[in-house]
């Protein structure tokens, strides 16, 4: 087999990265030209062209390296990872003068030993390049020309030739560092989540009010002034690879350079840095300098309270990593270094964002500030969490906020104790299922209680909270005591727990009024798995969160069956049926929706899970409308999911829709599109609902409602209802 790399073709590539950064590292590879994306744990896969490569390897913030896959194949035994990279023509790659080493990760039940596994594929490129030429290539494990990597992950190797060389993040800036600096690419994504892209792009400032090194000072002011964070480095891997064309590398590091000089040209932002440490300010001060970028960002000694020198007509981001402490006795020494960052992100940094990172939530519990969001990251082996808070409140402009980190607990009723007993019962009774169950939200309690009227669902680490009517007979001030006991209750799991608490009121509308986006603008959205697919969720703005957890078991039900047939959905809302049934094996689907909003969420869940557009397609008409008018009639499916709204009175519809009443035409046209033997699921929300009559007697009708009521909803059988219909 022959290695052609040309320029222009197609060509398959990987990007590798820290856990917790693929998701930012998928749409910065899309926006350097990278197409065929494909997550997968710390690893993003993409095919483009060899610029297409140079780029990713010039202007990635986030990648730690980027690759040209080779060869990928399966192995039985060591004697076939040997024979099969033996069989590599590397002697098209590079020469036997120039020295190389061979990165292995991943074992198996018959390679157990990382190690072993690079020897192995070492000793196959020094025997092959001593068959072919009869000499044969040096080992250089510190400092090789080219770096050599293999992956094993179960019986599949993947081979590939490392274009980074050392990893991306050493950017080439930093002469000094302060204690526990922060990896650049890692700082980076940290200014992605907090959104500094567009904080700068509004005229808003950054502050570090403990900067050390002033990592986020620089990375900051690359992102803001259009600076490749690769134009600094001395050498990059691919520079002795065979196939390196070198105009094309110079035409992109000329392109850099100017757009360099034309970003600090008009450069704007005030980005200033902060720290009690003196050598950590001249440790900045050198790393600012290697980038030239001295005239640009200012650093001070200073202490954390003296920060007060904030315009108040400026809103910018403040960023910082405080330190978080390895012993129990740092705790103690550290708590008022938070309470001070508290206290001064309160008095003068009002109407700021903030972004703490941090890997002691104990100790960020001192930031007296509810955050807007939070991500999971890892600093090097230490799990951690990025705090941000969008607009700083005072303590009484914080009142409304409904995202909290519990401060404390609260004192709580003998009544609430029965709640409190229930909450902590329900937990119990679902920690087997959720053993054996793949998914991270559920329904922990669901108006169990008359007196407390309130849903509560676990989306991973938050408790989203739902207030329900309450009952009747209850007299206005007790039915708001017996919330303000639900509170406190939930609040002291929390604490308990280590989650976080979000209050949702949720109300029903009717006649003219839809579920609209909720009052507050901010939007708190995480990822959350459910078996082997992974869906968006957003907490706050809108009154669904995008995934209705009750029904789990009928999209299961559908994936058990699709291997193989069509799939048609219907109302598909954010299309997590359909990502079910595409991971299940479904040959093909067709998802309908008339929202833009939900089309698009659909697709960006379809996109989570590397499912092809080609080959599952969403569609935005009006169901109703489509189904009356028959456009599919040369197309039918072999399952069909009718999950109507109960009502719905859209501009975009025809006219107004009433399941009580529509859903019997609906179902005679879904009936029209099955294939033989094919099945519809029709299922509703409506409580009172009653199937009509005609369908009853014209189709073979099955309720299948408590089979697909999971365990978490089994205190609620008549959450939904469901039925098979099949054609007699």
């Amino acid at each position: 087999m022959s290695y052609i790399i040309k320029e222009k073709q197609e060509h398959s590539w990987a990007a590798s990265c820290s856990s917790g950064l693929e998701a930012l590292l998928v749409d910065e590879l899309r926006a350097l030209g990278a197409i065929n994306l494909k997550e997968t744990i710390s690893t993003v896969a993409f095919t483009g062209t060899l610029e297409v490569a140079y780029q990713c390897c010039l202007w990635s913030r986030l990648a730690n390296r980027i690759f040209y896959v080779v060869k990928s194949f399966s192995i039985t035994s060591v004697d076939d990872l040997y024979q099969n990279t033996f069989d590599v023509e590397w002697e098209n790659h590079f020469s036997p003068k120039e020295s190389f080493s061979v990165d292995f990760r991943g074992t198996n039940k018959f390679l157990d030993n990382s190690l072993y596994g690079a020897r192995k594929v070492k000793d196959a490129v020094v025997d092959r390049f001593r068959d072919i030429s009869g000499q044969r290539p040096s080992v250089d494990t510190k400092e090789p020309k080219l770096r050599l990597n293999a992956r094993l992950n179960r019986d599949r190797v993947q081979l590939s030739i490392d274009l980074a060389g050392e990893s991306l993040h050493r950017r080439g800036y930093r002469r000094a560092s302060g204690s526990a600096p922060l990896k650049e690419n890692l700082a980076a994504a940290l200014l992605l989540r907090s959104g500094w892209p567009n904080i700068f792009k509004r005229g808003g400032g950054l502050i570090d009010p403990m900067c050390g090194g002033g990592t986020f000072l620089i990375e900051a002011a690359m992102i803001a002034r259009d600076i490749a964070p690769g134009l600094l480095r001395r050498k990059f891997g691919f520079e002795s690879w065979k196939f390196h064309k070198a105009p094309v590398w110079e035409s992109l590091i000329s392109e850099a350079r100017a757009r360099r000089i034309a970003g600090l040209k008009n450069f704007c932002s005030d980005i200033r840095g902060f720290d009690i440490d003196p050598s950590a300010i001249e440790a900045a001060r050198l790393n600012i300098a290697a980038c030239d970028l001295d005239k640009h960002i200012h650093v001070a000694v200073k202490q954390i309270d003296q920060i007060d020198d904030v315009s108040s007509e400026i809103r910018g981001l403040v960023i910082t990593n405080p330190p978080y402490g390895k012993r129990l006795d740092d705790l103690k020494t550290l708590r008022p270094v938070y309470q001070k960052l508290s206290k001064v992100l309160k008095l003068n940094f009002q109407g700021w964002s903030a972004s703490v990172f941090t890997g002691n939530l104990e100790l960020v519990r001192e930031i007296d500030l509810s955050p807007s969001r939070q991500y999971k990251f890892y600093n090097a082996s230490i799990p951690c969490k990025l705090l941000v808070f969008n607009g700083i409140r005072s303590k009484s402009q914080q009142i409304r906020s409904r995202l909290t980190i519990p401060p404390s607990s609260e004192e709580i009723g003998p009544d609430a104790h029965m709640l409190l007993n229930r909450l902590k019962k329900n937990r119990r009774k679902l920690n087997s299922w959720l053993k054996a169950n793949s998914t991270n939200c559920y329904r922990l309690y669901d108006c169990d209680l008359p007196e407390y009227a309130i849903a509560i669902d676990v989306y991973k680490d938050v408790l989203l909270i739902q207030e329900n009517k309450l009952p009747s007979h209850l007299e206005e001030t007790k039915a708001s005591e017996r919330l303000m006991d639900a509170a406190k209750v939930v609040n002291k799991c929390a604490i308990d727990w280590k989650y976080r608490v979000l209050y949702k009121q949720r109300v029903r509308q009717r006649g003219l009024r839809q579920y609209q986006k909720s009052e507050d603008d901010g939007a708190i959205i995480m990822l959350v798995e459910e078996g082997p697919a992974k869906f968006e969720v957003n907490l706050t703005k809108y009154i669904d969160t995008g995934l209705f957890l009750d029904q789990r078991k009928l999209r299961a039900r559908i994936a058990s069956e699709i291997k193989g047939k069509s799939f048609l959905n219907l109302f598909c809302y954010t299309a997590t049926a359909t990502v079910q049934a595409a991971l299940g094996g479904a040959k093909s689907s067709l998802s309908c929706d008339m929202s833009n909003t939900y089309l698009s969420w659909a697709n960006r869940n379809m996109s989570l899970n590397n499912i092809s557009a080609l080959v599952h397609k969403l569609l935005r008409v009006d169901c109703v409308q489509w189904l009356s008018e028959h456009r599919i009639v040369d197309e039918s499916f072999d399952i069909i999911l009718l999950d109507p709204p109960t009502f719905s009175n859209s501009k975009k519809m025809a006219k107004a829709f009433d399941v009580a009443s529509d859903h019997e035409n609906l179902v005679i046209w879904c009936m029209k599109l099955l294939t033989p033997g094919g099945t519809l699921y029709f299922s509703t929300n409506f409580k009172k609902f009653k199937i009509s009559k005609r369908i009853l007697h014209q189709f073979i009708i099955r309720d299948i409602t408590k089979e697909t009521i999971d365990f978490d909803f089994w205190r609620n059988p008549k959450v939904h209802r469901v039925y098979e219909i099949k054609n007699r």
